[in-house]
């Protein structure tokens, strides 16, 4: 029963919002401020009321989103959208990787190029010296078999 004996009918509900037609440029929310219509934001850490919302972007990328019931928060814009995906992070961070793992492979092909170059300078070395000690024991050889001449004429007179 009533509490002042007036007696209404019932309400019908609100109709629902008309659909419309989302595109790049478009509001994806009407500019109603009823509670039960929410804005949808690239992340969902948003509260479902409406806040008055200004953005800044900062050098880095980024967008700093203040709403008037919270502290800053960083939201992704059209432009800036993969500053903050995972995957976009995953992949800077393997890119730098392959970009360390190159410089590493440059630094040991310098080195085992330089180890390369100074095994041939050796080797040429010990040709050099090899060289130089065949000559040396040619010329050797030949005073020795000079030498061997002469001690054959020795011994010829039969004196004794």
């Amino acid at each position: 029963m009533p509490l002042f004996g007036s007696r209404r009918d019932p309400t019908p509900p609100p109709a629902p919002p008309p659909a419309q037609k989302s595109s790049l440029f478009s509001r994806r929310h009407s500019s109603s401020s009823s509670p039960s219509h929410s804005p949808t934001h690239t992340n969902n850490h948003h509260s479902s009321s409406h806040h008055r919302h200004s953005s800044s972007v900062s050098r880095s990328g980024t967008t700093t989103t203040t709403t008037n019931s919270s502290s800053p928060k960083l939201t992704s814009g059209f432009f800036n959208r993969s500053s903050a995906d995972p995957s976009i992070i995953n992949a800077k961070q393997s890119l730098a990787n392959a970009e360390a793992a190159e410089r590493e492979a440059d630094r040991a092909l310098s080195v085992a190029r330089t180890a390369v170059r100074e095994a041939r300078e050796h080797v040429k070395r010990l040709e050099r010296e090899a060289a130089e000690e065949a000559r040396l024991a040619k010329i050797k050889q030949g005073e020795a078999k000079a030498l061997g001449k002469m001690g054959k004429k020795l011994g010829r007179h039969d004196h004794v």
